[in-house]
């Protein structure tokens, strides 16, 4: 191959390498995809008429798409949970429920992290929120500090499979599929996630229970009228929005842009019935929603520059031809697929990993057959979700896991950044294991679509 034919590759390389540079992700994108298509120009594989091809893709694609719409909504009910204080009554909700349970405060965030994981797809917000929330009391309570930076890292990126998930939003208008049934797809295998960690939490502490003491019983509250109005205040609200947001997805009631208009809705009237609804609060949600929104729409006008040029020069073609020239098969380009994800996760976020592979992987994986392992057409959805388990890892591993320097912003000085490495080990290998169990068993992940949709 010549200069010219290489050209993607070392568009790909400048890429990789520019992301170290901590320049703001969606100008890096953007700016490789324009420098390569100048390049492309003085070549001649690449006209300057193309760039307007760019405009009219964003406008068309991004601008246009009424789907993305749900992600600015989503992400204000999120942050609209965590001002009001839902999620601090909730976890004190949850922690008096499971008071006599090994671990109980452990096994508290656990939960709670899978109903917020419901509730919004933002992990930065949710990773905080439950470090600013749980470690104090947890560090209160005598808990071991790995265990402690573990549980709540891993459990307070659930949101990003979990649905109403902003990546897997994101993910169906990419594959073309319908953000309805990878919903629905991804349930059963972020439940599994949740139980996994609960599972290992739960022995881990009883086998050393002095890796998590229990809760005092003079805290909380003296009688079973005070804790059933616990229950009803700051535990089945939240519930009740879930419930609302997602049974309206999948009974066809509405879509998932409406359900989201629900929900941040729903949020409002939640902060309403706590008492803690004021202009301050509203005005905080409202910046804070606009930046995150900002920030992810920024990277969609960068990813679609970047992708459109790669298109141009050849990339695709270079792609389909290493996927043939390998012979692998389907199941390995699979895991070939798997692995590049996880690798990249080491070094990149879920949004870089997200806009720039599965543009690449989206025609290959239109062409795999697995035979008897599952239907041709659930292929799509279903390899879409086991990105979306393996997209998981990306938080937790480091050098770059950026849960870990959330957790570490917002954690007590004593808490060192190799005590959260080490505490997230376990889960990272419990993640591993429950993309292995979706590979082997699909029906995890395709059972209820084909319940529902069919």
């Amino acid at each position: 191959m010549d200069f010219v034919e290489l050209l993607p590759v070392f568009m790909f390389l400048a890429l990789a390498l520019l992301l170290f540079s901590g320049y703001p992700v969606a100008f890096v994108l953007g700016g490789v995809g324009l420098f390569f298509g100048f390049i492309g120009i003085h070549y001649e594989v690449f006209s300057l008429i193309e760039f307007f091809n760019i405009l009219s893709r964003i406008w068309g694609g991004v601008c246009e798409n009424l789907i993305l719409v749900a992600i600015p909504m989503f992400i204000f009910m999120g942050t609209m949970l965590e001002k009001s204080g839902v999620a601090k009554d909730l976890l004190y909700a949850l922690q008096i429920l499971l008071r006599r349970v090994p671990g109980g405060l452990a096994l508290s965030v656990t939960i709670m992290g899978t109903i917020m994981a419901a509730t919004t797809g933002i992990i930065g917000a949710s990773v905080v929120m439950m470090t600013l929330l749980a470690l104090p009391v947890m560090l209160e309570r005598n808990y071991d500090k790995s265990l402690s930076t573990g549980t709540i890292a891993a459990s307070g990126t659930l949101g990003i499979l979990i649905p109403p998930s902003i990546m897997l939003v994101i993910m169906a208008d990419l594959l073309a599929i319908s953000v309805g049934t990878l919903f629905v797809a991804s349930i059963f295998p972020g439940l599994l996630l949740a139980l996994l960690y609960f599972i290992y939490l739960f022995l881990r502490t009883r086998i050393s229970p002095s890796l998590a003491p229990p809760l005092p019983d003079e805290v909380g509250p003296s009688s079973s009228k005070e804790t059933l109005k616990l229950v009803f205040k700051s535990f089945l609200p939240p519930i009740f929005l879930i419930i609302l947001v997602l049974g309206s997805i999948f009974a066809g009631f509405a879509t998932p842009t409406e359900a989201a208009g629900v929900g941040a809705l729903g949020s409002i009237l939640l902060a309403i019935f706590n008492k803690r609804l004021n202009f301050k609060i509203l005005k905080e949600v409202t910046e804070r929603s606009s930046l995150t929104g900002a920030m992810i729409f920024g990277i969609f006008v960068g990813a679609t520059a970047f992708s459109y040029v790669f298109r141009s020069l050849g990339g695709d073609d270079l792609i389909h031809q290493f996927v043939n020239e390998i012979g692998f098969g389907p199941w390995g380009i699979l895991f070939i697929m798997m692995g590049l994800v996880f690798l990249l996760g080491f070094f990149f976020d879920w949004v870089e990993i997200t806009l720039i592979v599965l543009p690449l992987f989206a025609p290959i994986m239109q062409t795999l057959d697995f035979g008897d392992h599952l239907p041709s057409h659930m292929i799509v959805p279903w390899i879409a979700v086991l990105l979306a388990v393996n997209l998981q890892t990306s938080f937790l591993t480091p050098p770059f896991g950026f849960a870990l320097f959330y957790m570490k912003g917002v954690s007590p000085p004593e808490v060192k950044i190799q005590t959260i490495y080490r505490g997230i080990i376990p889960f990272v290998l419990l993640q591993l294991l429950g993309l292995i169990l979706v590979i082997k068993f699909p029906e995890i992940a395709l059972w209820l679509p084909s319940l529902i949709l069919d």
